[in-house]
C-alpha cells in the first residue's frame, strides 16, 4: 500500500527521456512544406527519411493531396442526416457507439 507513489512517479523517467530526444527529432516534411511553406527543408526531411536524393514526386503528391483538401466541401451534421445515401451509416454507427457506453465494453 505504501508503494503507490512510486508507481505514479515511474511515470516521470519515459516522460524525461522524451523531452530530452524531442529536439533532435526532425520535422515532418509535410509539416514543413504545408504549414512552414519551405520547399527546401521538407526536401531534405523527405531525403532523411526516404533515403534517396530525387524526391520531387513526393513533395508533387503533398501538393495535390494538399490542393485535393482545399478543395473539399465541409458538410454540417444536419446536412448528412439529410442526405439518403449516408443516413443509415450514420445511423448505425451512433447506435453501436451508444451500445457500447451502456454495455461498458469501454471499461474492459
Amino acid at each position: 500500500e505504501s508503494r503507490w507513489p512510486f508507481l505514479f512517479g515511474a511515470i516521470i523517467v519515459p516522460s524525461l527521456i522524451q523531452v530530452v530526444i524531442l529536439p533532435f527529432l526532425p520535422e515532418s516534411p509535410r509539416y514543413l512544406l504545408l504549414e512552414k511553406h519551405n520547399r527546401s527543408k521538407a526536401e531534405k526531411a523527405f531525403q532523411r527519411f526516404l533515403g534517396k536524393d530525387d524526391v520531387s514526386q513526393e513533395i508533387e503528391e503533398v501538393l495535390a493531396e494538399s490542393r485535393a483538401q482545399r478543395n473539399t466541401k465541409l458538410v454540417s451534421v444536419v446536412e448528412l442526416l439529410r442526405t439518403r445515401a449516408v443516413r443509415w451509416q450514420i445511423l448505425t454507427v451512433v447506435v453501436t457507439m451508444g451500445c457500447y457506453q451502456l454495455c461498458g465494453l469501454n471499461a474492459v
